[in-house]
């Protein structure tokens, strides 16, 4: 049930609060979510809150990275040996990899020049959004957060921070997957190790070609978070000053060079 239904009476929305979160459109540097698409395909579009697309990149990345070779190639490249590098790519997947890697980068940088131009023109609609969502399941309300805290959730473990602000889907989808990169890669294994003093078996247990989606999940989760709760913050002293003025700012009100005149 939420607190007002969109009646498609506006052309654009700029927000709409469900159980599973709060989407909204606002202006983003194309650049910056086309740097996203480079770091993990996927990431650039799950920004935008354009999940499916995103799930599909984020898993081909994960599949045809892995079976490519492509992290446990860069291994190599990085301790020098450039012909173990060329030698552990598998050049079945890795031609297929390419295109799909450069369509992430392209759409999502096309798609961001696009959601802009919709949010300014909403923006000039100013029509209505619905600000609060209960059911069975979940409730979902606009309100102000911590931007630290939901950062320093996420270096707990990637997605809680989401999950501070309550977008859901995203939470979920990265939790699950820290999960399988941190069962896949032994990570935690070897930090048991680690900690233990066993150096040398907490080093050879690690699966580097799993231990190097790590940096980018981290570091999406600790971007997305804190930029997330940053509009949040916008939206709800939007919706909250629009409802002031409907409601109790009179009519004749109006403010000429700075002063009040009533």
């Amino acid at each position: 049930m939420n607190n007002y239904t969109n009646d498609n009476t506006a052309r654009r929305y700029v927000a709409h609060v469900s159980v599973l979160g709060t989407t909204q459109i606002h202006l983003r540097n194309p650049y910056i979510v086309a740097w996203w698409s480079a770091a993990f395909p996927g990431f650039g579009h799950l920004l935008l809150s354009k999940y499916l697309r995103g799930f599909v990149l984020f898993v081909w990345e994960v599949l045809v990275n892995i079976q490519a070779n492509v992290n446990l190639a860069m291994v190599y490249s990085f301790q020098g040996e450039i012909e173990m590098a060329k030698a552990v790519l598998d050049t079945r997947w890795l031609l297929i990899y390419i295109p799909v890697y450069l369509f992430a980068i392209w759409d999502s940088y096309r798609t961001t020049v696009d959601l802009n131009k919709v949010y300014l023109l909403a923006e000039r609609e100013e029509h209505r959004f619905n600000s609060f969502s209960i059911g069975a399941l979940e409730i979902n309300y606009l309100d102000k957060r911590n931007p630290i805290l939901a950062v320093i959730w996420s270096l707990f473990v990637p997605g809680l921070g989401q999950l501070y602000i309550h977008r859901i889907v995203t939470a979920f989808f990265v939790i699950i997957w820290v999960v399988m990169f941190s069962y896949f890669s032994h990570s935690l294994e070897a930090l048991s190790l680690l900690f233990l003093g066993e150096l040398e078996e907490a080093t050879s247990v690690l699966r580097p070609a799993w231990l190097l989606f790590f940096p980018s999940i981290y570091g999406f989760s600790v971007y997305d978070s804190y930029s997330n709760t940053v509009e949040n913050n916008k939206l709800f002293e939007k919706e909250q000053r629009q409802f002031l003025q409907k409601n109790y700012q009179a009519k004749t009100f109006e403010i000429l060079n700075g002063q009040k005149v009533k």
